[in-house]
This record gives C-alpha cells, sequence and structure tokens, in this order.
C-alpha cells in the first residue's frame, strides 16, 4: 500500500515542519506500525490533527494532490462508471470530471494497474488523486447508497401487481422484493455502522431505525402490509417458527458484506400492539478489537490498567450500564495479555467475539451450562486467566471470588453506576466482606461519549453558564475553547463520528480494604476512592472535551440526569 512506502516522508515532513512535538509524533507512528493504519488515520483517530490541517502535509508527502472525500460533492453518474465491487476491491473511486479527465480518489495512486484499468473502463484520461482508506469506503457507501436502494425495493413491492393481502403475507416471506429488502437492511447496517437494527410496527407504517454511536436515527419506512413478510423472512433465517406470532423469540444468522466481512446478527422479536418488532444487534465475527491505546483511557490511567491486567491473581471488575463498552474494554485486556504461555479460559454470554487463543464457553442454561456451572468447569482447566462475562448472582460472585484467591486472574462486568459501587453490590449479592477485600484488586467505571468529527471540527466557546452546571473549568474567568462538528459528508450531517471512553478506575488499597471490612456505604467508599486519586468518569470526560476530542454537550447527556 502507498501508506507504508510514504510513511516516513509524511513523518519527515510533520517533524520537519514543527507541526506537533517530537515525543507525540513518535507515539503516533508507533501506533500506525502496530495498528497497520496509516499515519494520517492514527492522527486524525486520536483528535491530534485535523483533515485540513494535514491536507498539505499529505501531499507534500505522497507527491499527489490529495481529496478530502468526506468534504466533496461527488458526481453519481461519474462515480458510478466503475462498479460498486471494483470500488471496494481496489479502493478507487472517480470524483468529478474536469476538462475530459476523471479525478480518482484512491489509497494507492502508485498502482498503475488499477489506473490503466481504469482508464480502459471509463476512456478518459485519469487523475490518480490520494485519499484516506476510510474515506473512499464511506464515499462508495454514499455513491451506491443502500437507503436509495432499500427504497427502489419499496416501490417495486407496492407497484408490483401482484401485491399481497396482508393474510397473504407470510407465504411471501422468499420473494424476491421481500427478500431483497431485508438483505438491504440488514447490509445497511453494516454499511452505515450501526451496532443495531430496530424494525418497529407502527398503526399505519413499519419504523426501521438504525442506532449508530449509541443514538437512534431513523432510516426508512415500509407500507404497514409488508411487516408480516419482513418478519416471517427474518424469522426463516433465524430458523424460527414463521407461524408464532404471540411470544417473543430469538435467534440469530450470519451474513457477509461486499468485503467478505462476516457479521453475526442476533435477532430478539417480540410482540407489541400493532404486531412483532423486531431488534438485530450486529456483531463482526473476525472484528480487529480496540487496543488498549484505543478505548479512551487517558494515559496515567493506561499505565495503572497494564499493571493490573498483568498481575497473576486477583479480581477485576469492569462496571457500567448495559452499552457502556464492558466487553471492549476486557477484550481489549485479553488481547493485551494473550500469549502461547498463558491459558485464558471464558464464559459468556453469548460469545460476542472470538479471540484467537482463547477457549470460550457459551451459555446455554438449556442444557445447564451457566455462568455458574461453567465457571466451576474453568476452574478445573488448569487456567491463568478466567474471563466471566457477567457475575450476575451470589453462586458466581463466590466462586470468581474464590478463583481469584487461588492464583487466578479474574475478569468479570458488574452493572454498577460508579466503580466504587462495585464493593458494594458484591456485599449485596452475599459476598463476605473479608472475601471482597482480600480478591478485589482494580475496578473499572465506564461511559461512552460521542467523539467531534475530526473532518468538520470547529474550536468554538461555549456559554459560561453551561461550563458552571457541568463542571467545565474556566480559563481566565472566561470560557474555554471546545471542538464541535458543523456536519458534513463523512458524518452524515451528525457533527460526530464514533465513540469513546470515559473512564474512572480504583486500585484497591488498604483504606478502602477496611472500609469493606466496615461495611461502609457506597458513598463513603466513593470519597475514599476520590481521596486516594480516582479520576472521576466526569473528570475523564471533561479532559476529553478540553482537548477538543469530545462536544461538551455530551456532559449533560451522559452524567448530568444521572447526578439530578
Amino acid at each position: 500500500m502507498m501508506d507504508g512506502r510514504t510513511i516516513d516522508r509524511l513523518a519527515k515532513v510533520l517533524a520537519k515542519n514543527e507541526v506537533l512535538p517530537s515525543d507525540q509524533l513518535e507515539q503516533a507512528v508507533q501506533r500506525h506500525l502496530q495498528s497497520g493504519e496509516s499515519l494520517a488515520e492514527v492522527l486524525i483517530t486520536a483528535g491530534t490533527l485535523s483533515v485540513s490541517e494535514l491536507a498539505p502535509f499529505i501531499e507534500q508527502a505522497s507527491g499527489f494532490p490529495f481529496i478530502d472525500v468526506g468534504d466533496q460533492e461527488i458526481e453519481v453518474e461519474i462515480a458510478m462508471l466503475v462498479s460498486e465491487h471494483f470500488a471496494l476491491a481496489n479502493l478507487a473511486l472517480p470524483i468529478r470530471e474536469e476538462d475530459d479527465r476523471l479525478l480518482i480518489a484512491m489509497n494507492d495512486p502508485l498502482n498503475f494497474e488499477v489506473v490503466d484499468e481504469l482508464r480502459a473502463i471509463t476512456g478518459r484520461r485519469i487523475v490518480p488523486c490520494y485519499a484516506l482508506k476510510r474515506d473512499i469506503e464511506a464515499g462508495i457507501r454514499r455513491v451506491f447508497d443502500v437507503r436509495s436502494k432499500a427504497r427502489a425495493i419499496i416501490d417495486a413491492i407496492i407497484t408490483d401487481d401482484n401485491e399481497h393481502q396482508e393474510e397473504e403475507i407470510p407465504q411471501a416471506a422468499d420473494t424476491a422484493p421481500i427478500v431483497k429488502l431485508v438483505n438491504e437492511m440488514v447490509t445497511g447496517a453494516v454499511s452505515a455502522g450501526a451496532s443495531d437494527i430496530h424494525i418497529e410496527p407502527q398503526e399505519t407504517t413499519v419504523r426501521v431505525r438504525y442506532r449508530i454511536d449509541g443514538i437512534l436515527y431513523d432510516h426508512i419506512q415500509v407500507p404497514r402490509q409488508h411487516m408480516l413478510a419482513m418478519m416471517s423472512r427474518l424469522k426463516v433465517m433465524s430458523g424460527l417458527d414463521i407461524a408464532e406470532r404471540r411470544r417473543p423469540q430469538d435467534g440469530r444468522f450470519t451474513i457477509r458484506d461486499d468485503n467478505s466481512r462476516e457479521f453475526d446478527v442476533r435477532l430478539s422479536i417480540m410482540p407489541t400492539v400493532h404486531g412483532e418488532k423486531a431488534c438485530m444487534r450486529m456483531l463482526e465475527k473476525n472484528n480487529t478489537f480496540a487496543r488498549i491505546d484505543r478505548i479512551g483511557l487517558l494515559s496515567e490511567q493506561q499505565v495503572v490498567f497494564e499493571r493490573m491486567i498483568k498481575r497473576p491473581h486477583g479480581l477485576l471488575l469492569v462496571t457500567g450500564p448495559t452499552g457502556s463498552g464492558k466487553s471492549t474494554t476486557l477484550y481489549a485486556g485479553l488481547q493485551y495479555i494473550n500469549e502461547p504461555s498463558i491459558n485464558i479460559n471464558t464464559v459468556e454470554d453469548p460469545v460476542e467475539y472470538q479471540l484467537n487463543g482463547v477457549n470460550q464457553m457459551q451459555v446455554n442454561p438449556k442444557i445447564g451450562v451457566t455462568f455458574t456451572s461453567g465457571l466451576r468447569t474453568l476452574v478445573r482447566q488448569d487456567p491463568d486467566v478466567i474471563l466471566v462475562g457477567e457475575i450476575r448472582d451470589k453462586d458466581t460472585a463466590e466462586i470468581a471470588v474464590q478463583a481469584a484467591l487461588t492464583g487466578h486472574l479474574v475478569l468479570s462486568t458488574l452493572h454498577t453506576n460508579d466503580a466504587p459501587g462495585a464493593l458494594v453490590r458484591l456485599q449485596n449479592m452475599g459476598v463476605e466482606p473479608f472475601l471482597i477485600a482480600s480478591a478485589v484488586t482494580g475496578i473499572l467505571g465506564q461511559r461512552l461519549l460521542r467523539t467531534v468529527c475530526m473532518s468538520c471540527r470547529q474550536m468554538v466557546e461555549i456559554e459560561k453558564e453551561y461550563c458552571m452546571a457541568v463542571g467545565i473549568p474556566l480559563v481566565d474567568g472566561k470560557p474555554p475553547l471546545v471542538g464541535k462538528g458543523t456536519g458534513c459528508k463523512r458524518c452524515n450531517g451528525r457533527g460526530t463520528r464514533g465513540r469513546t471512553a470515559a473512564v474512572e478506575i480504583v486500585t484497591m488499597n488498604e483504606k478502602l480494604r477496611e472500609l469493606v471490612l466496615s461495611g461502609a456505604s457506597g458513598a463513603e467508599l466513593f470519597e475514599c476512592a476520590l481521596a486516594t486519586g480516582m479520576k472521576t468518569m466526569r473528570q475523564s470526560a471533561i479532559e476529553k472535551v478540553l482537548a477538543g476530542q469530545v462536544p461538551a454537550s455530551e456532559i449533560m447527556r451522559v452524567f448530568a440526569m444521572e447526578e439530578d
């Protein structure tokens, strides 16, 4: 790839122009080498530099014109001179025509074979331009818009002369239009980077929504008379009973996208007053998991977490509500310590991602495999590290504690509002305080925050009253400048793209152990954690706001209601 050949030049150009401090640039180069991402993408993702700030230096380093695809008006007719498959396979997308020449956004402009093929396909002179890989992929999705495809299929269904009546719809589940519609909904979610799909029957229509970066967005509206066919199609794909409409059902199926990525789709169906509602969770099977340095930990927190995860024994807990990234943090920790000399075993419900070199067990209550029974089995498998998907009851908690006290590193999650609250939760489950004090070595509490789109970020001043309300410190009595996305094609006008974690870490110490043994309240434990150096999730989030990485509005959205 071109990035591999020009990375040294880009680093040298940035160093020569003193764009970044040398240590910050060196860290970015190391992350590039470890992750395989281009140096430009590493800098943009981290919020170090924006696309517009990097553009002139990329052109100096690459020797090609740089195109910011996310900020370009792509001429659809020109772009569709090539097929979607060709564009994705070669990461090459025609952008527009200038003086009988085609400007092509390419991730590797030096690939002359692709340039020659483009010249043959289009019959025009080609001007290869350099663009970031992720931006080309996003541009391809915009051109071959999944929403447009879905609407076209809906229009075809509506205008079908042989339109089915509602009572006949289940038999239409395998007809081509319904199959195409359901496929477009699922593949569209993959293209949009959605984590969930919601299909919700209303009185006259069926609403389809995608959850992207934790927020639900409308996708399309489907005519009410096609709801049963859609549900039947999903049930067929998941191996469920298509005749059962009164009880909830759960199933799963697998799909592949145009890049041959495989996704596991977990389907949940429940009855509502207007019909059956479906929710699908999208999980990439061979996902490249977040590394510890990409979770969102502050530098000092990362040092502490790495030290915790390398301990030979003890209980390490990650807390937070559903959807706060707990599993991602634990997987990142497992990847960090995963090596042939360590026997890592997990018991999960469900196994969301498959980790190479890790022995993973799926909970299945129907045959008696629960967290408790699974954990008892894992303890007899000569483990070094055990991950328990969630501690839900006293039995599981006690076995996890005993395993931690007998020479194993045990990782698990709990649903609590803050990190110190996990100590109280274990006591409420019935675990003896002296066992908790001895076994627990560390606790992470976290929430997910949306990040500012680096393509349209502007530094703006916020209201002084808002700063005082949410705890953002003033600078010389004035509100600080913070990052805000104005909305662009790359973020679909949202101003935010991606998420990061706001984390608080509690390291067990003698003072906390004494409080646990004395039966102290959650408030007392929290105050002690603060006094012994814990930085709260809110404080971590505020640091990210001041760094321009997170919109200031996220503080109110994620934390204010909880404290009120």
